[in-house]
């Protein structure tokens, strides 16, 4: 009787190749550019005279404007990766953030900071979705899922630095180390070849559309589906932008009696989100579902939000440490977008996975205005109407998650038509 050889093993070297480090450590960037203002946006505004209520309507304008900026750029970053190319939006947006972040260290008034914060969140949309989509198209896909959790864990770090810099450093020193840090990378990205799939495309397929956002929306089955990845996305979003950005808010109706930092709580949920997303690639291949890896981590941050605003936290150690689990069980960007990635061909997967995300973070401004419009018109509590949001938000999410691709060991090799 012959005896069957066991299916060879896959190696996980290529996790270690350059784009793959270099993808990581510019998503790492990211996070700590997008996310110093959130840290710092006390006291920043504190520091240019604010009132305890001008820092709540001025930081939401200036949040707001910096995810505008994220919409627009997605869009753009997106189209700009699928017609010249995943490395030009990689130099291209870096470039931009960095400046913008360093140039935030000099501002003097409320309009100035705004003005850049739009500008660093148009650079800041371009960096995650070119990442994955390179990662995605260069690694074998028998551990696409792996080179994406890296990417995403090791990236969500940067938060942890972003709150270590302020703590140590005064506010306008922050955004310089982060703009620095940007510019840094630039000389490691140099060496970063194109992806072959990309190459392959430009050379055989001539007469293929590529970078059409409008395709999203060229039929009612195309909107779907590019509404469905958005609202997978947005719990990610309601955690961070919401829970975590307003959490003196959430500190305050608790009746926590030590004030609560939102720059500690987006710290230890982004801490969170790096475990949360080293371990979605592992357990991706294990279930052999990226579908199943999100509805699992996705139940269990629905079921934290809500230890988080009605469990009756006492103290501020105890919301900070239901932060770091609610961030882990919120890490499934990495399969998120990876998902994202392979629902679509190659002459539109930059242009989906960078815009998607990018939506995705602008949804907070109506999930903010929504939040604050139920407390202002039906005085309604904090708690609550955090409460109301984030139930609309994750119904969305798993309603979207039912209904769409599994893409666990697809073919990348494909073009939309």
């Amino acid at each position: 009787m012959q005896t069957l050889s066991p299916a060879p093993k896959t190696s996980l070297r290529p996790l270690l190749a350059l784009p793959v480090i270099v993808s990581a450590l510019g998503f790492f960037v990211d996070v700590y550019d997008m996310l110093i203002f959130s840290i710092v946006r006390v006291p920043s505004l504190e520091s240019m005279g604010l009132t305890k209520v001008q820092i709540k309507i001025d930081g939401t304008f200036i949040l707001n404007c910096q995810q505008v900026g994220l919409v627009l750029g997605g869009i753009l970053w997106g189209v700009i990766g699928d017609r010249r190319g995943r490395m030009s939006v990689l130099f291209g947006s870096i470039v931009m953030y960095s400046l913008a972040n360093i140039a935030c260290g000099f501002v003097q008034t409320i309009n100035q900071y705004a003005l850049l914060r739009f500008i660093a969140g148009v650079g800041l949309s371009g960096e995650i979705g070119a990442a994955i989509v390179l990662v995605s198209e260069i690694l074998p896909k028998e551990i696409r899922s792996y080179g994406s959790s890296v990417v995403a864990g090791v990236g969500y770090l940067g938060a942890g630095v972003a709150y270590a810099t302020q703590a140590l450093f005064d506010w306008r020193t922050a955004f310089f180390v982060g703009g620095g840090m940007g510019l840094l990378l630039l000389l490691l990205r140099v060496s970063v070849l194109e992806s072959g799939l990309f190459v392959d495309l430009k050379k055989e397929q001539h007469g293929v559309s590529r970078g059409n956002f409008l395709h999203f929306f060229s039929s009612w089955d195309s909107t779907r589906k590019y509404l469905r990845c958005v609202a997978v996305g947005i719990p990610t979003w309601f955690v961070v932008g919401i829970l975590a950005t307003f959490a003196n808010e959430f500190g305050e109706a608790l009746g926590i009696a030590e004030p609560v930092k939102p720059g500690q709580c987006v710290m230890m949920i982004y801490l969170g989100l790096a475990g949360g997303d080293l371990l979605s690639g592992p357990l991706s291949h294990w279930l052999r579902s990226r579908r199943r890896t999100v509805i699992y981590l996705l139940m269990a941050s629905m079921t934290l939000c809500g230890v988080y605003l009605f469990a009756g936290v006492k103290t501020a150690t105890g919301l900070y440490t239901i932060c770091l689990f609610l961030g882990f069980c919120t890490g499934y960007i990495a399969m998120y977008l990876t998902m994202v990635a392979e629902q679509y061909g190659t002459n539109l997967r930059a242009t989906a996975t960078t815009s998607v995300p990018s939506v995705v973070r602008g949804m907070v401004i109506p999930m903010a205005f929504v939040y604050q419009g139920l407390q202002r018109e039906f005085s309604i509590s904090a708690l609550v109407s955090a409460g109301l949001v984030g139930l609309v938000v994750y119904a969305l999410a798993f309603w979207s998650l039912s209904e769409i691709e599994e893409t666990f060991d697809k073919d990348l090799a494909f073009v939309e038509e």
